[in-house]
């Protein structure tokens, strides 16, 4: 097992790459969320659900997000953390017109769901519905 410096954790997340060392159930990854602009209604990074056996976690490096967890509507901003444990339904969004940057902290199931729906082309509600639920998740 080897010890990362700040440098080089900064580096290997940076655009869009995930930081997942073996032996580790933790992915870390830089995302950004495009800003919504005026008058119009926020577009969800991904819509409500929840993971039965994985917790979830962001860290805003620039910008708002805005999330739903269970009945609540919270935002955070840049330098506030959210925790969203498992069971909760939850969703996020970017809120403001501003571009925002976090990191995305998830056990390695929820990274394998992620991946999973990104490399497939079939996005129907079906096929959403089946990947969520391989991997420990539900679709609300």
């Amino acid at each position: 097992m080897s010890k990362l410096s700040i440098t080089d954790f900064i580096m290997r997340t940076r655009d869009g790459q995930t930081l997942a060392p073996e032996g580790s159930n933790i992915s870390i990854a830089e995302w950004s969320a495009e800003g919504t602009p005026e008058g119009e209604t926020p577009m969800l990074m991904a819509p409500l659900h929840l993971h039965y056996e994985d917790d979830e976690a962001w860290f805003i490096l620039e910008g708002t997000l805005g999330f739903q967890i269970g009945d609540d509507t919270i935002e955070a901003n840049r330098n506030e953390a959210v925790i969203v444990p498992r069971g909760t339904p939850h969703t996020f969004w970017n809120p403001k017109q501003e571009n925002a940057r976090y990191l995305i902290i998830m056990n390695k199931q929820t990274q394998k769901l992620i991946d999973a729906i990104h490399s497939t082309s079939d996005r129907s509600p079906e096929t959403m519905k089946k990947l969520f639920k391989q991997y420990e998740a539900e679709l609300l």
